[in-house]
């Protein structure tokens, strides 16, 4: 049997509430801020696009649960303290209330989006949200996802370890590997590798801290730009795993073919040699 929003949120006055519908806006994934950042995340509740979508005196966040299709997790009842008129800018000042705290990145919705619009009044749509899970504790990150599947944007990377996911942690800290990074700004890859007494974790662990990883053409890159372009731009994939026991030879190897296969030297790649 389904449960309803309002048997389980439980508003007197919807008509002060407007519900923020956070997606995908052209360069983050509201999730991803979410889990790394709540300072960013309240951010994202005080943006203000070309309308005045909060205007009424609370809002009611919810975060595209982009890891399963029309799922959006509760990410907090924020009360909007003050509003200007600029557009394209945080132009509300927002607090988060108390307001079922305890259910904030526990709450999971099932609801069909159509169109694109950010919000909806609450005293409209509310019953069309249904409760699809409780979490035990606060979403911190997607589950590891196996090795082949391994093709997430830096932010995602980024999320997993600030986090410590350790069950991506310890999938990863103990193989060596072939990896590539796209830039899908302009379609140039690197091909890199994790070899020696580091597996693929504390590899790209470098890129965590400053965007390039100490690799020549990725380090021009963002030293011009900024860790914001990788963190916007860059994509990461696993090519080929082995066990720490193989031999740098052939880990050395198989770098060398990859870059052949997908041209990443010269101008279609940021690889020198």
């Amino acid at each position: 049997m389904s449960i309803k929003f309002s048997e389980i949120i439980r508003i007197s006055n919807p008509k002060e509430y407007k519900i923020h519908l956070a997606t995908w806006n052209g360069h983050h994934q509201p999730l991803d801020i979410f889990i790394s950042d709540k300072e960013r995340w309240k951010g994202w509740n005080e943006w203000r696009g070309e309308k005045d979508e909060f205007n009424r005196q609370y809002i009611f966040s919810l975060i595209d649960f982009y890891h399963e299709k029309d799922t959006w997790l509760f990410g907090g009842i924020y009360k909007v303290l003050k509003r200007s008129q600029k557009k394209y800018a945080r132009s509300y000042k927002v607090e988060l209330t108390n307001q079922y705290n305890e259910m904030i990145g526990r709450l999971k919705f099932h609801w069909q989006r159509f169109g694109r619009a950010k919000s909806r009044k609450m005293e409209k749509c509310k019953d069309e949200f249904l409760v699809s899970e409780i979490l035990k504790g606060e979403f911190t990150g997607e589950v590891f996802c196996g090795y082949e599947n391994i093709n997430h944007d830096f932010s995602s990377i980024e999320t997993i370890y600030k986090n410590n996911k350790q069950d991506w942690k310890a999938a990863l800290e103990n193989i060596k590997g072939i990896y590539l990074v796209t830039d899908k700004r302009n379609g140039k890859k690197y091909v890199g590798s994790a070899y020696g007494d580091y597996g693929i974790w504390s590899r790209w662990a470098c890129y965590i801290k400053n965007g390039h990883g100490k690799n020549d053409e990725l380090s021009k890159v963002i030293n011009q730009k900024g860790i914001e372009y990788a963190r916007k731009y860059f994509c990461f994939t696993l090519l080929e795993y082995r066990n720490m026991k193989t031999d740098d030879k052939i880990i050395i190897g198989r770098e060398c073919y990859w870059k052949e296969v997908l041209l990443s030297r010269g101008k279609y790649g940021y690889n020198k040699n």
